[in-house]
């Protein structure tokens, strides 16, 4: 049975990659950091009490700013694929807190590219790593963007993330290291923290149809993205590593939407006008945007033979219905007197 090690398995895509892998007969393992409150809402309906010997999902406390503890990590585990999916990837947070983005990101991540270094020397063990990279890295370089496209960072994650992708090509060329850099761009889903922009559009539009909320405030209108479904996207990251060579892989749909094309979508699927519902707030703007992502995925076409399954109405349709259903069901607390506070949420 192959052992898998997901960094932040309670994120979106790792929630979705540990279903992925579940499925094709993987024991799991996933880094958890420890908190207050139970931060596992998105894998819960994977998770079996490990006493089951039918279990194969475990998680370890760790974070990517305590090296030892990674280490420590991969003795227990000794996983054969390594996820690297940890981060903190909300952009705008990262203009505000730039020194803890950087930490977890390009520095975690060479935390644990020195650690699995070592672990293989002295285990003389074999393991594959995926580097999980992000289109925010193209920055302003015009679309479309591919795998020969430099970079132009414009925010401290986007800077952390290109570390990270050198630092995997580093480790991969001094150590022979089997990683393999990701450069996804915008991957959605119901699953998606309510902090970011398509996922606070989706959300208030069930509250709105459903008299819970007025308004909703949101930056630019006219960046454009390359929106695509998470789910699809981490079933090109298992192909990676199942490759039989490390190599970096541009993930995209090519085909970009701005914000606006997203917000009309979103609230004429639920039979709503976006038009007196909507207002721009300047604080929700970036100190540097990213105007147009588009990326160029012909190479993880061609070699990973991967396409893109959801296409962009479906996105929107699959996340709008999601939070209907989310809208609802606050609607019946709200009926019976319970008080639901109003979305305040941050654009991402």
């Amino acid at each position: 049975m192959k052992k898998a090690l997901i960094t932040g398995i309670t994120g979106q895509d790792g929630a979705y990659l540990a279903e992925l892998l579940l499925k094709k007969g993987y024991q799991v393992h996933g880094i958890i950091r420890r908190a207050s409150m139970f931060n596992t809402q998105r894998i819960d309906y994977l998770y079996r009490d490990p006493h089951d010997p039918e279990s194969r999902l475990f998680l370890h406390y760790g974070d990517m700013s305590d090296g030892t503890g990674l280490r420590r990590i991969l003795e227990e585990v000794r996983p054969s694929e390594i996820y690297n999916l940890a981060a903190q990837s909300h952009v705008k947070v990262s203009f505000e807190q730039p020194e803890y983005t950087a930490d977890v990101v390009a520095t975690g991540t060479l935390r644990l590219f020195d650690a699995v270094r070592d672990y293989c020397q002295e285990d003389r063990a074999s393991v594959r790593i995926y580097q999980a990279g992000s289109s925010e890295m193209f920055g302003s370089a015009l679309p479309p963007q591919s795998e020969t496209t430099a970079f132009e960072p414009r925010s401290p994650y986007a800077v952390s993330k290109v570390a990270g992708y050198w630092f995997a090509k580093n480790y991969r060329e001094a150590y022979g290291m089997f990683i393999a850099n990701g450069i996804l761009f915008n991957h959605e889903s119901p699953l998606r923290g309510e902090t970011f922009v398509t996922r606070k559009i989706t959300r208030a539009v069930g509250r709105i149809k459903l008299g819970l909320q007025d308004k909703l405030y949101l930056g630019n209108l006219d960046a454009k993205r390359d929106w695509g479904f998470a789910g699809d996207y981490v079933e090109v990251m298992w192909k990676m590593l199942q490759h039989d060579k490390p190599d970096d892989f541009v993930v995209a749909t090519g085909e970009a939407h701005s914000v606006r094309e997203f917000l009309e979508a979103s609230f004429e699927h639920a039979g709503l006008d976006w038009k007196g519902h909507v207002e721009i707030d300047q604080r929700y703007f970036r100190p540097t945007e990213v105007d147009h992502l588009l990326g160029d995925a012909s190479k993880a076409s061609q070699d990973l033979n991967w396409r893109p399954k959801v296409d962009f109405n479906q996105l929107v349709a699959m996340m709008v219905d999601h939070d209907m259903v989310h809208a609802e069901r606050e609607k019946l607390l709200v009926d019976a007197g319970h008080s639901v506070a109003p979305l305040g949420l941050p654009n991402g």
